[in-house]
């Protein structure tokens, strides 16, 4: 097959380029779904709707993350069994995991519904904001199912090397999102719940275009209806390998909420509005080292289920060194135009740029250092070492940080919250190094050892 000889024969460079140019287009358009909604409701309907819609950034997380815990395992497990040439197991993968998704949205929706009350309030909702953060949660929930299966069949097209095609569909999705915010929120009057609207819109037509497409001839690996079914080895075999990124989002999901507990005491409600110019400048950051993975991923999996190992070392270097050029670059200019940065999401509040300003540059002072632990992360989750790759992910934005922003607020109050952030990714870098060094070397033995036989 073309796509398989490619992935195993083609200059890794060459083949990077290729894979990432559609896969960082596809996920910058998708970290502008809450960007867009966030500008446009900054602009649009004021510095407190901005902070209430920043609340709901930890509920996105989780909703994210039962996608993530499906699409991304998946995705690996395909590429895998493509270098193995086995089709047929690739194929039941995929049917046990589009099983999975429906029953996951299923119950991430009911749940949401339930609890949703209490969740807000405990990622900062005060009696200013919960009502923007309600009404705009309301409409996201019930679309729960269009962005699970939408987003994670769509990393699945990805991993079976047709990138241009994953970049097409988050193009649709996010151009419809793009045309329906500014026409729901100005030309309706609909404020918050029409940014809601288009979200979970464009997310409908994300899952027709992505169905649409495992049942074309374009399909590497097909969406058969016999494959739907439940299967136990494979379930545990997607669950195990997408814990990593699950985890990932759940504890990022528990960190923003207490980062919003904490920005309401030293801060007020502004300072979770800062928090998401924040996030959302950092999601833009890490989406685009996101894409260097995205493109590396089907590399290492297939060459690495192929044996190929000095393919899947070049593969990581070349991640290593684009992902840290991103960093720096996006270091250079949120250092040097924060107050410019800030203005695009709201002009007129100025506490709210004076913190924002501040957040930026505090918190996002160690990015030149985020690269590289965001690739090793995905490294050796592509090789199928779910513990390592799980405990890399939750290092920097878990494990180091917490502790932190519990402890150097009472110190340097509101600065003391942004602080926390940079000397978590100090500290998590030189244990992600240790880690990378020593797989570096057992893949040099594995590839003596290949010599050998």
């Amino acid at each position: 097959m073309e796509k398989t000889k490619e992935l195993a024969e083609k200059n890794i460079a060459r083949l990077m380029l290729k894979f990432f140019i559609p896969s960082f287009i596809g996920v910058f358009v998708n970290a502008l779904y809450n960007i867009v909604d966030r500008i446009f409701i900054g602009q649009g309907v004021g510095s407190m709707a901005l902070s209430g819609v920043s609340v709901i950034f930890p509920v996105m997380l989780i909703i994210m993350g039962f996608g993530l815990l499906i699409g991304i395992s998946t995705g690996v497990l395909v590429s895998i069994s493509m270098g193995q040439k086995d089709m047929h197991k690739a194929e039941r993968i995929l049917g046990t995991s589009f099983l999975l998704m429906i029953v996951v949205s299923i119950l991430v929706t009911v749940i949401g519904f339930a609890i949703k009350g209490p969740l807000l309030r405990s990622f900062g909702a005060t009696p200013e904001t919960i009502g923007y953060a309600n009404d705009y949660l309301n409409i996201i929930l019930a679309g729960v199912i269009f962005q699970t299966i939408g987003f994670s069949l769509n990393n699945i097209i990805r991993a079976e090397g047709n990138p241009k095609i994953a970049m097409v569909s988050m193009l649709i999705s996010a151009g419809t999102n793009l045309v329906l915010d500014p026409i729901f929120i100005f030309g309706f009057g609909m404020g918050v719940k029409g940014a809601a609207y288009a979200t979970i819109i464009s997310m409908f037509i994300l899952m027709i275009w992505v169905l649409a497409h495992f049942n074309s001839s374009k399909a590497v690996v097909k969406l058969r209806l016999h494959h739907i079914r439940f299967n136990r080895a494979l379930t545990f075999e997607i669950i195990s390998i997408g814990m990593a990124p699950f985890f990932m989002q759940i504890a990022n999901s528990f960190v923003q909420g207490l980062l919003n507990t904490k920005l309401i005491s030293f801060g007020g409600d502004l300072a979770v509005g800062a928090m998401g110019v924040v996030n959302s400048v950092q999601t833009m950051i890490i989406m685009s080292i996101v894409a260097i993975n995205m493109a590396s991923q089907p590399i290492i999996g297939f060459n690495f289920g192929a044996r190929s190992i000095h393919r899947v070392k070049e593969t990581l270097r070349i991640a290593i060194v684009a992902a840290t050029a991103i960093a720096i670059g996006a270091f250079v200019l949120v250092q040097t135009f924060p107050s410019i940065i800030v203005k695009f999401f709201n002009a007129s509040d100025d506490n709210l740029i004076a913190i924002g300003k501040q957040g930026l540059r505090t918190g996002l002072f160690t990015l030149p250092i985020v690269g590289f632990q965001v690739v090793a992360g995905n490294f050796f989750q592509s090789i199928g070492k779910a513990k390592i790759a799980t405990l890399l992910t939750l290092l920097r934005q878990v494990i180091v940080l917490i502790p932190l922003i519990y402890i150097l607020p009472n110190f340097w109050q509101l600065t003391g919250v942004w602080v926390s952030m940079p000397i978590a990714d100090t500290v998590s870098a030189a244990i992600v190094v240790f880690f990378l060094t020593r797989e570096w070397k057992t893949l040099d033995q594995q590839a003596a050892t290949d010599l050998l036989i």
